[in-house]
C-alpha cells in the first residue's frame, strides 16, 4: 500500500497507463495479424489495405510510447517486404 498521497497518485497513473497501453498493443497485434493473413491469402491488391492499417496502428502506438519505435519500424518493414514479395509474379 502507498503511504503518501504522491505514491497513491503514481499508482493511479500506472494503472491508467497500463490499461491504455494494453488496449493499444492489442489493437496493433490484431492489425498486424490481419495484415499477415491477408498477405498469406495471395491477393496482393487485397492485402494492401490491411498492411496500410497495420502500419498506421504501429506508428500510432510508437508515437504514444506503447511500443518501442524501433520495434514498430521493424515490424512495419517486415510486413511491407512480405507484401512486396507477394506482389511480384512467381518465377518459373
Amino acid at each position: 500500500m502507498a503511504n503518501h498521497a504522491s505514491a497513491e497518485k503514481r499508482n493511479r497513473q500506472r494503472i491508467a497507463r497500463t490499461t491504455r497501453n494494453r488496449a493499444v498493443k492489442s489493437a496493433v497485434r490484431t492489425a498486424v495479424k490481419k495484415a499477415r493473413s491477408a498477405i498469406q491469402g495471395g491477393d496482393a491488391k487485397a492485402a494492401a489495405a490491411p498492411v496500410k492499417e497495420a502500419s498506421k496502428a504501429l506508428a500510432r502506438a510508437a508515437s504514444k510510447g506503447a511500443i518501442p519505435a524501433r520495434s514498430a519500424s521493424r515490424v512495419t518493414a517486415r510486413i511491407q517486404a512480405a507484401l512486396a514479395k507477394a506482389s511480384q509474379p512467381a518465377s518459373k
